[in-house]
């Protein structure tokens, strides 16, 4: 099967949340409560099932992780390099600072989990499980510059950091999950990607003349084009595993998170800027992310 069939099912639930948001009668507060629902319950019942059990030693992925970390502070810097060479309103960059590097970890799991079943899973867990904290560090950070409590505030809130944390602290302390517990967050976790996939879908907006022209290019060419081709050329370097390769590939060529624009509305009120970045970065990346996988394939 070609790499475009396997991640078609995943693209039409993207697909499908835009035209339930738009023709199925679905308003703003279900998908609102949807987003809420994946994003404080069911995703961080994924994170930290798939870090708790995970077959992989954190130590056992040193080489793959320091892959992830080198294109997540490229992404940083050629996001900086944006702020001097578009001369955008501080505010403007700020919100978009963040779409240079983090990423769509529902679309990154369904990829890794239809290209390698549990243990892509389980690699690409223990990628999140490093670079959440490290993006949204970056990211708040900006967002709150000048404001240096509120960053510590804003990780200790994050859901997604919680439920990384604790999946590594359970794994490092050896202990096995409970068959109740094991099977409640199995559960929970299956829910999390199609849901999530829809909500991604349904979030997708272009609103006009929130941005240049040269600054869309800019970020989505760092996020879609720069960032895969740094964990592509990394990979051989690192002596990184033919699956480890692609689990690399996948979390640098995956689009912007939706959440970004959630984070930039509650700390800046410059969401929707961000919402055209990830709006069209999503579309591409339907282009973009099958080619990436058939050149690491």
């Amino acid at each position: 099967m070609s790499i475009a069939l396997l991640l078609l099912p995943d693209f039409l639930l993207i697909a499908g949340g835009a035209l339930l948001r738009r023709l199925g009668g679905f308003d703003g507060a279900v998908w609102a409560g949807i987003e809420r629902l994946v994003y404080f319950v069911l995703f961080p019942a994924l994170l930290f099932r798939s870090l708790a059990a995970s077959p992989t030693a954190l130590g056992d992925a040193g080489r793959l992780l320091a892959v992830g970390a080198a294109f997540s502070v490229a992404g940083m810097l050629l996001s900086l390099v944006a702020g001097r060479r578009l001369r955008l309103p501080p505010p403007v960059f700020a919100a978009c600072f963040q779409c240079g590097f983090r990423f769509n970890t529902y679309v990154a799991l369904a990829v890794a989990s239809r290209l390698a079943g549990e243990a892509g899973l389980a690699l690409i867990s223990l990628l999140v499980g490093m670079l959440v904290p490290l993006v949204n560090l970056a990211a708040v950070a900006m967002l709150a510059r000048g404001r240096g409590g509120r960053i510590v505030i804003e990780l200790a809130r994050n859901p997604l950091v919680v439920a990384c944390v604790a999946g590594i602290a359970w794994k490092a302390l050896g202990w096995p999950l409970p068959p109740i517990a094991a099977r409640l967050l199995e559960l929970l976790a299956g829910a999390a990607l199609p849901l999530g996939l829809l909500a991604v879908g349904a979030g997708l907006a272009f609103t006009r003349r929130t941005l240049p022209l040269s600054a869309l290019v800019w970020w989505n060419g760092v996020k879609l084009v720069a960032l895969p081709a740094i964990a592509f050329a990394l990979g051989p370097v690192l002596g990184l595993s033919p699956l480890e390769r692609q689990i690399a590939v996948v979390m640098a060529a995956v689009p912007t998170a939706p959440s970004a624009y959630i984070l930039a509305m509650q700390m800046n009120g410059h969401g929707a800027p961000v919402a055209m970045l990830v709006t069209t970065g999503t579309l591409l990346a339907t282009v973009t992310l099958p080619i990436w996988l058939a050149l690491v394939g």
